[in-house]
């Protein structure tokens, strides 16, 4: 029976006593990483050879002494950054990472538990040295625990819960097929007509948060009035991300669910930024969020996705008689062929064009996704000369 890895994130429900707790593990996780990292440097620069291992023995050497405060909360928040600190090394080693930096109070604040520590009963969670702290939720996920984060966003408290199970969800039993144009007007338009419109989470609460920014700007820095609209703050953006997630979790649900075969844009999403006047838009839609959730439930539930390279002219190409033309406006919403004169919706028509690329074009197995083979990149000839020459354009 096929072992997979799967991750349950639930909010707590904790107690001011609790809090307290977790504002002290993560104030430890935080200090044995920093202090691992200025060790690292300082090491660096006298010539030695050093690795976490190491660092954590001299660690464990003088907490005692130096450092007793750290016996407060569970022995993990203390040891688990030395091996985060070395997998962060190992991947910029490897430049597949950036250089390590310095953690900073209130930014991300997290620690992790190893999975023999933890137990849960229905909807409570016994953490070491703390007792017992309510879910908001039972945990889905049958199967072994083999370790817990505790991370806080704005004044909430979540766990996630790494569990190996052998529990899978139900498979895509459909075998049509289906293409997706990415867009900002709409966030998404289908081959065969249905529209899922933009939620602009962003946009509806920019009047709120510009208010917020310019009190925060008033107040007295190192006051509590201070601290409580940077509360305020986080936690409107903290609403703005759950409002873009529940959006594109539905979509990417919906779409797994009916489609076996998926078709995407490999959009750029750093080029496409650099638009001043579309740049908010585009962030705010999640586009990226939207393939990276797409990929990871289609490995779940046996789809594939296709993704067409980022040369291939989908809005230009007529999806009736295959006709290209030269330029496309962004203001023409109303495709209008030259060769057959059919008019058609812009979005339907690059939706409808990517869903062809299934059957047109082959693909070449490149797998993006690990060893599922659930996404695969489809090459297409399209590609200007000046790239493939790695040359500038005139």
């Amino acid at each position: 029976m096929k072992v997979i890895n799967r991750t349950h994130k639930i909010k707590l429900d904790p107690t001011f006593k609790q809090t307290t707790y977790f504002r002290k593990a993560c104030g430890v996780a935080r200090f044995t990483w920093n202090w691992g990292l200025s060790k690292w440097e300082e090491k660096y620069k006298a010539g030695e050879k050093t690795n976490a291992l190491a660092l954590k023995k001299e660690f464990n050497g003088i907490k005692e002494k130096e450092f007793p405060w750290v016996y407060e909360v569970t022995k993990y928040a203390s040891q688990q950054p030395f091996i985060h600190l070395q997998k962060a090394f190992q991947g910029f080693f490897t430049r597949k990472a950036h250089y390590p930096k310095y953690k900073k109070k209130g930014i991300r604040d997290s620690f992790y538990i190893g999975g023999d520590q933890v137990r849960i009963v229905d909807k409570k969670v016994k953490i070491p040295n703390l007792g017992w702290v309510r879910l908001r939720e039972f945990l889905r996920i049958q199967g072994k625990i083999t370790g817990v984060t505790i991370s806080r966003i704005a004044d909430h408290w979540f766990i996630s819960i790494h569990v190996e199970t052998s529990q899978m969800p139900s498979p895509c039993k459909s075998h049509a097929s289906i293409g997706v144009d990415l867009g900002i007007k709409t966030f998404a338009t289908l081959s065969n007509g249905k529209i899922f419109p933009s939620n602009n989470p962003l946009k509806k609460k920019l009047k709120r948060l510009k208010r917020l920014q310019r009190r925060l700007s008033r107040r007295v820095k190192g006051s509590k009035n201070r601290r409580k609209t940077r509360n305020d703050i986080a936690r409107l953006h903290y609403r703005v991300t759950c409002s873009r997630n529940d959006t594109i979790h539905k979509l990417t649900s919906h779409l797994t669910d009916e489609y076996q075969k998926i078709v995407i844009e490999d959009l750029d999403i750093s080029d496409m930024v650099k638009n001043k006047r579309l740049s908010k838009a585009i962030l705010d839609g999640g586009l990226y969020e939207f393939r990276r959730q797409l990929s990871y439930k289609a490995v779940d539930k046996g789809n594939k996705v296709f993704i067409a390279d980022r040369w291939y002219a989908s809005s230009k190409r007529c999806s009736f008689c295959k006709h290209q033309k030269e330029t496309l406006h962004l203001s023409e919403r109303l495709y209008k062929c030259d060769a057959c004169g059919k008019e058609i919706d812009r979005d339907l028509n690059a939706a409808i064009c990517l869903e062809q690329l299934v059957s047109t074009v082959s693909s070449t197995g490149i797998d993006v996704c690990g060893q599922d083979g659930s996404v695969v990149m489809l090459k297409t000839s399209l590609q200007p000369a000046w790239k493939k020459q790695k040359l500038s354009p005139v």
